[in-house]
């Protein structure tokens, strides 16, 4: 029996585990890795591609995917970077916009979000287009329309910088307290998205009649559950998060291109289902989704710290997408 609890354990808690030993092991190998400065830079790194996973774990747990995402990332960037800039800066976007607060901008970044999230809700839901070639269709869309964008006079496709500084500190690179207390504000934001997204989850109307969805499509159609207006909000929902997430990329790094974001959808889904986001659907939760952000934001922060080469780290990360998909299957055919 006590081995059993202990199986049940180490199955329910492996993500979290897998977590400690791969802290432990770099900082074994380098102890100047377990610093305060480590640690936030890592939770830096994680912050805006945790609120991407989050948004991508809204579409995996209703057996759906999307291949939208980062290239919503990349144009929520360049919509907000380009509104942003300095008056003095040599070369604007928009060389006659007028001085705004920078909220303004960062709403019509992030409901450019919403509307790709939308279309992709709609398509799902109305055409019923599969997930995969429905957001496919989209993530080249989005490009293409972030690629006209950027290349507008007189910018020319030219990278889009001299971001205004109370837009970067308040949302990329400001900080609250002092010394080694100091906490950024966009981890912050970041954990306020979190919990909301797990109120989202866990407490709401919406949230049981997703995990409904994705465990059993047609059984929430029969129980009542209006299944194609819950996608699209879902879908919707999951826009606004890539949007967010562009916006806070652009103010994290000062400037943005329409390179941004790409393949950020990849890494997010990996991070999902090593987080324990079931492929099959109907299975995940926001605690695990952030630990398998963190991993692999460990992967390449902590690998990179210790002087591991880019392409071994590719390997281990491919590695472990294959070994938590593997274990994922695993269970759920044993429920069969």
């Amino acid at each position: 029996m006590n081995t059993l609890k202990v199986r049940n354990f180490a199955s329910e808690n492996a993500i979290y585990m897998v977590l400690v030993v791969l802290i432990l092991g770099i900082t074994l190998y380098d102890p100047a890795f377990f610093s305060v400065q480590s640690l936030r830079d890592v939770l830096i790194q994680s912050s805006t591609r945790a609120i991407i996973a989050l948004g991508v774990a809204f579409i995996l747990i209703t057996g759906g995917t999307d291949l939208s995402a980062g290239r919503i990332v990349g144009l929520s960037a360049v919509i907000s970077a380009s509104m942003l800039q300095r008056s003095d800066y040599s070369s604007p976007f928009f060389p006659d916009l007028p001085y705004m607060y920078y909220i303004v901008p960062v709403i019509l970044a992030v409901l450019a979000g919403v509307i790709f999230g939308f279309i992709n809700g709609v398509i799902v839901a109305k055409f019923n287009v599969p997930p995969f070639i429905a957001t496919l269709g989209t993530m080249v869309v989005v490009l293409g329309v972030n690629s006209l964008y950027f290349d507008m006079e007189p910018n020319n496709s030219q990278p889009i910088g001299g971001l205004r500084p109370d837009f970067t500190n308040d949302l990329g690179t400001g900080f609250i307290g002092a010394g080694d207390f100091r906490i950024p504000y966009i981890v912050l934001i970041a954990i306020a998205v979190a919990f909301v997204v797990w109120v989202i989850f866990n407490k709401t109307r919406l949230g049981k009649n997703m995990y409904a969805i994705g465990g059993n499509i047609q059984a929430a159609r029969v129980s009542g559950i209006n299944v194609a207006r819950n996608l699209i909000i879902i879908y919707s929902i999951a826009g606004a998060l890539y949007g967010l997430a562009g916006v806070l990329e652009a103010a994290r790094t000062g400037g943005a291109t329409n390179s941004y974001g790409n393949m950020y959808e990849l890494d997010a889904i990996a991070a999902c289902v090593v987080g324990g986001v079931s492929t099959t659907g109907g299975i995940g939760t926001v605690p695990g989704v952030m630990a398998g952000v963190l991993i692999f934001t460990i992967i390449n922060y902590g690998l990179t710290f210790i002087g591991v080469s880019p392409y071994w780290q590719l390997i281990i990360k491919g590695l472990i997408i294959v070994v938590a998909v593997a274990f994922d299957m695993r269970k759920y055919a044993a429920k069969k």
